[in-house]
């Protein structure tokens, strides 16, 4: 069975101005409930992470600023949000999610975070909207365990991930995939183990081009024994961030084309949903929607 966490969002509502670029995140299990795809089965609900898991990645002083609300006016800027205890609880949810949704994968082949993929977090600094990453805390906690031998990232968001790139420059077991926009943000780049920066414009064929060519290369010369799929569905060429021209039907290509590889390796993956910003939000789940359904087809 296939699991699915969900309750950063429903759980714990946030302030009023952060609801918004949230929304996403409340419509997509309707969503896939209502069309039948899942049901309340499987959902899961995380608690927060512990301290002692979020410093296997983050600095001390970082995460008591946190827990604290002492973020100064220009640390909170960089993020993008205000702070509030409300949001420092979600993200410590979220990140109990993919580290719950890492063992799910390894039972069941795939697991999903509904949020989640917040890679533009750095150990001792958040930005871009991302507070800690979830990701990056998932893969240390899984090479502490014993879980995990080498890991690969894949990172399609249309934004490089530049928090988790930052993170694992030093550490050999984790093998960082980065396909994104080259004059996108952020507009300094860290250097991931594999980057691909793709130009303004980009479309549908030359990005799946691309991706068929990178990925199946970096799997046999690695051989990981886990992957993390950050979907992020500002490639679409509705997007009003992402500039590429990368159709619904592409976006829903790409999924196919990381899960079977994956799952053609016996790969377990765990899943994040990453970015989305077109105008219509109708548009942005429709995109999500169509990742949950294609794990859902492909390991049921």
């Amino acid at each position: 069975m296939i699991h699915i966490a969900f309750d950063a969002i429903y759980a714990h509502p946030l302030p009023e101005n952060h609801r918004f670029p949230m929304l996403k995140y409340e419509l997509i299990p309707g969503q896939l409930l209502h069309e039948g795809y899942i049901t309340a089965a499987n959902l899961f609900s995380p608690a927060p992470c512990t301290a002692s898991t979020v410093l296997l990645t983050h600095d001390a002083d970082y995460l008591g600023k946190l827990m604290h609300q002492t973020l100064s006016p220009s640390e909170q800027r960089k993020i993008g949000f205000q702070q509030s205890p409300q949001l420092t609880q979600r993200e410590l949810i979220i990140t109990q999610g993919t580290i719950d949704c890492c063992y799910h994968a390894i039972q069941h082949g795939v697991a999903l975070n509904i949020a989640g993929g917040t890679h533009h977090a750095f150990a001792n600094h958040g930005e871009g909207f991302c507070l800690l990453n979830d990701m990056a805390v998932a893969a240390n906690f899984l090479l502490r365990n014993g879980d995990a031998g080498k890991i690969l990232i894949i990172d399609l968001d249309v934004h490089q991930g530049n928090g988790t790139a930052s993170l694992f420059a030093n550490e050999p077991r984790v093998f960082t995939f980065s396909m994104h926009g080259a004059h996108n943000y952020p507009f300094h780049k860290e250097k991931s183990d594999l980057d691909i920066g793709l130009a303004d414009g980009t479309e549908t064929d030359a990005y799946l081009q691309q991706l068929h060519e990178a990925l199946p290369a970096i799997i046999a010369r690695e051989q990981p024994d886990f992957a993390f799929y950050l979907s992020g569905v500002d490639i679409l060429e509705t997007d009003k961030f992402g500039k590429l021209k990368v159709s619904m039907e592409g976006c829903l290509q790409r999924d196919q084309f990381v899960f079977q590889t994956l799952q053609a390796h016996r790969i377990p993956v765990c899943v994040a949903m990453g970015g989305g910003y077109s105008p219509d939000v109708k548009t942005i789940v429709e995109a999500h929607c169509n990742t949950f359904k294609t794990a859902i087809a492909l390991y049921s």
